[in-house]
């Protein structure tokens, strides 16, 4: 059993591995979580923040997964306390997966945040939400497809039925314990941005980013958020997860 100690908000907390949740708002993701916890979560506020955090767990093939739900967010640009606690966890809390919940009736409306997340971590899975309502509009999804395009396991879900649940369950699991090792292909840009993405990553090269992607950084700076670097400061540590 690991203990992990979280500078964003998560203390204390004894799990096998932990599984962040996020996800555009109205994608479904809090019935995703009750699916996932049941009856074993606690509801609070993260410290410091007026912004709700919700935390559980369950068992799963001898496990103890800890899963937080983050606040819904349409990016991580952190324009907004939601998105920067969103941010920061994914960044700093170093989930060991990230599911990335998504609406499947406007995937493509969705796409923007899996995109960003994947640009900070390859341990994703999407979650391929009501699929139920994707079938009454008579929307029809390639998932194998999509997470070819992807490069990270996609699960079709229906949360409120428990429909896919079992199944997320496993892709979590492997994902969280190397079984399946994600490979997310990379977003390339018009060559007049790469060449700046470059210049930046370059200087960067000087900062402890805590092994943060010098890409993602770069990308978030040439949009002109520059509370990142701050973030880097605040909760740059060797290790953000400590065994006890």
């Amino acid at each position: 059993m690991k203990y992990y100690y979280y500078p964003v908000g998560l203390r204390g907390t004894e799990g096998d591995y932990v599984a962040a949740l996020a996800g555009n708002p109205n994608t479904g993701k809090s019935t995703v979580f009750n699916a996932l916890t049941g009856l074993n979560q606690h509801t609070g506020n993260w410290p410091g923040k007026t912004v709700a955090q919700a935390r559980g767990y369950y068992r799963h093939r001898g496990k103890t997964i800890v899963v937080v739900d983050l606040p819904g967010t349409y990016s991580l640009s952190a324009s907004s306390l939601e998105e920067e606690v969103a941010r920061d966890f994914i960044c700093f809390g170093q989930p060991d997966v990230t599911v990335v919940v998504t609406d499947a009736t406007c995937l493509e409306r969705n796409l923007n945040l899996v995109l960003q997340i994947l640009e900070i971590t390859p341990k994703v899975v999407v979650c391929l939400n009501l699929m139920d309502e994707a079938e009454r509009k008579g929307l029809k999804l390639d998932v194998n497809r999509l997470a070819h395009e992807l490069g990270v396991p996609v699960v079709p879900t229906t949360a409120h039925t428990g429909r896919g649940i079992e199944q997320l369950k496993d892709r979590i699991h492997s994902v969280a314990l190397g079984e399946i090792l994600p490979r997310p292909k990379p977003v390339t840009y018009s060559k007049q941005l790469e060449e700046a993405i470059h210049q930046l990553e370059t200087s960067l090269e000087r900062i402890h980013t805590n092994g943060i992607s010098r890409r993602w950084i770069a990308l978030r700076l040439l949009e002109g958020d520059y509370s990142i670097l701050d973030a880097i400061g605040q909760y740059s540590l060797p290790d953000a997860r400590q065994e006890g």
